[in-house]
């Protein structure tokens, strides 16, 4: 350039106007019309070193390749992926798109991948190294199995219970043929199956309303057969069918109709957590609907067909129900001889239990083990790419010395299209396990990650290490910003403030109990070449701050000035000095600049050039500058967690002016799903209220069969603290699930005892009526119920997890809201019916009968 006497601003003009196309213009000729084209993009570096930058005085062109070297390069790179510690790989990531099932898209990009690999040069292979199907399979699996573990436990007790083979087989055949319902509701709805959407299925609960259908059935049946009153031909047993089913038919509508009705909460949870538990509502709505159609009108004209011969009940059920009867009798005498003292211990049983909720740990969502880790070091923000990729492969090789682990995939940075923005100084490592029944003897993946995290800490020093999931790590990031369980977010106007204040916030959330992997975003540390002009010395010289930033840009950088074409491929042109020129501050200092003159004065008498260092990136959020400290925790409950946080940064952290803090993460999920179940759980409450007043045609009916659900959280409180698990949005819904159940038995229960007082039965022989009369099925439904949870409440299966405090929850409720159905709902209708009686007895001045305190025939 120096020796032509040209700048740089010819060079790039001549790039730029000898690769263009223009178009636009056509001509005629005859009756035809031909568009013009002026092609002048290069095809090869040939074409670019023939362009004619000017022409010198003696008329001779000088051509770029006089002064250029044109040549094929790489593009700047900022990421790149090894795998086990044998250095490069090449990695590409398969997007869903929103709407279709995950299992069927990976199933056909292992077809595609097949197909590749026999067309790829010998050496070279496509391999997955995570593939998310590995978890669906597994949850699917985990689902199949409590499915079917859950309808033979169900089977079982219906047996037990009934005693009538042909009956308990009447009543299985609900199953199936309301999960048939639940299927065709799941198409039309676009529903898939997965661990959310029938996890949460339980057979009992799906055949409650068959169970009290057929379990009266039998029971007048045996009865009339023991009479010599069975129906004799098909009409006869039809019209008796009938009527026995009117009996219990309102009950049931209205309680199958309640437990649809406490589910409708769930279809009002937002973001993550609507998700995840709108289609487990939908379909075990549409399943409830489903059995209350066939308990209403399958269940009876199966039974005319079944029972035409009778339906005697085996010596084993009989001897069961007297077996239960003899014991419960008494037990009833006692509560109801003594209401005062029975309400008193039920009252005091439920305060006690209330004490021990604050003492429950809270989290949005049990953390669902993906069978694989997910690391994430971070390094010197001014970290060069290659240095970066050697940490990377020390980091490999730590990590594959585990016995457990199959595969170790680095990414580092970022890829070209810029899809996960990350600085070459973060990578996620994606850490691959093997099956569990592989691993040893007693390790538990909590124990695997505090043994990586030890190793890594001390073979491969200055790194931060954070440990996540893969799937959990992009939830977080998309939902909350952060890739952690707790987000600290400190607002303010002042970065360097911001900082101050962040890293008080870090030294106090470190003494948190349950403190992991404690970090402040990094915003400082990056490495810069500064070039600050001297507007004097420019100014002296007639040179133009563009045409210096033009060097800095174009010449040092690589912003591209134009385009070559090759075959179907754009490439960028893009005009460099040589690597000797610009690799160095010493070498930025030596490049010249070219005056109006053709004088040329070095960029040092222009600028003053320093290496410094500078910030990493200035974080917004709503148009507010932040800097955000992230925790994860290991050991406790998240709730607890974060109360403890928050209380330990107002001790130690002295906000300034102008600044001010937000809580993110995991966090932000569970209190919003919280604030939203508060509000619409009463709601139902009250729906619920007016059901049964429907039903029972009395508010002071409805209110003692909605004393079931105070008593039913007293058996889940306890189940989730005997079994350690913590109140969360799976948990809080299995109470609702839980209150549906308790309202149906209650219900079932004071219809009867209303019946018998229309009869004309006092309140309290009433209330023994009705309790002896509904004791097998309100256990009947309970039992079902419970035990139909059993297979999710103990499964250790993939996923498990997050429908573990579900099921605990129903099945340690639905104990205690039993006891509750049968001894103190009859113990608080005598008493109450009771005292009114007398009371309107004495306005009118009758005497009244004393002795119906203790109800007779007990």
């Amino acid at each position: 350039l120096t020796r032509y006497g040209l700048s740089l601003r010819e060079v790039i003009e001549a790039v730029e106007a000898n690769s263009r196309t223009p178009a636009g213009a056509y001509l005629e000729r005859g009756d035809q019309q031909f568009i013009l084209r002026g092609i002048g993009q290069a095809d090869a570096p040939e074409d670019l070193e023939r362009t004619v930058i000017r022409s010198n005085p003696g008329g001779v062109p000088i051509l770029l390749g006089d002064v250029a070297e044109v040549n094929y390069g790489p593009e700047v790179r900022q990421g790149a992926v090894t795998r086990d510690g044998q250095g490069e790989v090449m990695s590409g990531i398969v997007m869903m798109l929103r709407g279709e099932n995950s299992q069927e898209v990976v199933h056909q990009v292992r077809e595609k991948v097949e197909q590749i690999n026999r067309s790829l040069p010998e050496g070279v292979v496509l391999s997955a190294y995570y593939d998310q199907t590995d978890l669906v399979e597994g949850t699917i699996r985990t689902v199949e199995e409590n499915l079917l573990v859950g309808g033979f436990l169900v089977i079982a007790i219906l047996l037990l219970f009934l005693g009538n083979v042909r009956a308990a087989l009447v009543v299985a055949a609900t199953i199936p043929l309301s999960l048939l319902f639940a299927a065709i509701g799941m198409k039309w709805l676009g529903i898939s199956a997965n661990l959310m959407s029938l996890g949460a299925i339980d057979f009992g609960m799906i055949v409650d309303g068959s169970v009290v259908m057929t379990e009266n059935f039998v029971k007048r049946l045996h009865h009339d057969e023991e009479t010599g009153d069975l129906p004799k031909g098909e009409r006869a047993l039809s019209a008796r069918l009938v009527t026995m089913a009117r009996e219990v038919g309102r009950p049931i509508t209205f309680g199958v109709l309640i437990i649809m009705l406490v589910y409708m909460p769930i279809l009002t949870l937002q973001g993550l957590e609507g998700r995840m538990f709108r289609p487990m509502a939908l379909t075990v709505g549409m399943a409830l609907f489903g059995s209350l159609l066939l308990a209403l009108l399958f269940i009876p004209a199966a039974a005319t067909f079944l029972f035409r011969g009778g339906a005697r009940e085996s010596k084993y059920a009989i001897r069961l129900a007297e077996w239960l009867d003899r014991r419960y009798v008494p037990l009833l005498r006692r509560t109801m001889g003594r209401p005062k003292t029975t309400l008193g211990v039920a009252v005091a049983v439920f305060v006690a239990t209330m004490l021990l909720v604050p003492q429950l740990g809270t989290e949005f969502l049990p953390e669902l083990d993906e069978g694989s880790i997910l690391i994430q070091p971070t390094r010197d923000p001014s970290v060069s790419l290659t240095h970066s990729l050697e940490i990377a492969g020390q980091i490999e090789e730590v990590v594959l010395e585990t016995p457990e682990v199959t595969t170790v995939v680095s990414r580092v940075g970022r890829p070209d299209i810029g899809s996960d923005p990350m600085g070459v100084n973060q990578s996620d490592v994606f850490v691959m396990l093997k099956p569990r029944d592989e691993w040893r003897k007693g390790m538990a993946k909590e124990d695997l990650i505090e043994e990586l995290e030890e190793r890594l800490e001390a073979e491969v020093p200055g790194v931060a290490f954070g440990f996540t999931q893969p799937m959990k790590m992009r939830l977080d990031e998309l939902i909350s910003g952060v890739r952690s369980d707790l987000a600290v977010k400190v607002f303010g106007d002042d970065p360097d403030q911001n900082r101050e204040v962040a890293e008080q916030v870090a030294t106090a959330i470190r003494t948190v109990s349950g403190s992991a992997e404690v970090q402040v975003e990094q915003t400082q540390g990056q490495g810069y070449l500064s070039v600050n002009m001297d507007r004097a010395a420019l100014a002296r010289y007639g040179i133009p701050i563009a045409e210096v930033q033009e060097v800095l840009e174009v010449a040092i950088g690589r912003r591209p000035v134009a385009e070559a074409v090759d075959g179907a491929y754009n490439i960028d042109i893009v005009v460099q000095y040589p690597e000797a020129v610009r690799s160095s501050p010493e070498a930025i200092r030596n490049l010249t600049i070219s005056t109006a003159t053709g004088a040329l004065i070095p960029l040092s008498a222009l600028a003053d050039i320093r290496m410094e260092s500078g910030p990493v990136q200035i974080s917004r959020e709503q148009a507010q500058r932040l800097v955000i400290v992230q925790a994860n925790v290991r050991g406790r409950d998240l709730g607890g967690y974060v109360e403890d946080v928050q209380e330990a940064i107002g001790e130690r952290v002295d906000l300034p002016a102008g600044v001010f803090l937000t809580y993110g993460g995991q966090f932000e999920n569970q209190e919003r799903a919280m604030r939203r179940l508060q509000l619409v759980v009463p709601l139902s409450i009250a729906l619920i209220a007016l059901l049964l007043y429907g039903s029972l045609q009395s508010w002071k009916l409805a209110a003692l069969v909605l004393l079931n659900l105070p008593f039913a959280a007293v058996g889940g409180v306890l189940a989730l603290w005997l079994r350690d698990l913590n109140l969360s949005v799976s948990a809080s819904i299995g109470f609702i699930a839980l209150f549906g159940v308790a309202v149906l038995n209650g219900l079932v229960l004071l219809t009867t005892v209303k019946r018998a007082r229309e009869d004309g039965a006092d309140p309290a022989e009433a209330a023994a009526i009705g309790a002896r009369d509904r004791l097998r099925p309100v256990l009947m439904t309970a039992l079902v119920a419970s035990i139909g949870f059993i297979p999710v409440a103990v499964s250790t299966g993939t996923g498990a997890e997050v429908q573990r405090p579900l099921a605990t929850v129903v099945i340690g409720g639905l104990v205690t809201s039993t006891l509750l159905t049968l001894l103190v709902l009859p113990t608080l209708y005598a008493w109450i019916e009771g005292r009114a009686g007398r009371r309107t007895a004495r306005r009118m001045r009758l005497p009244t009968d004393t002795s119906s305190s203790n109800p007779p025939g007990c």
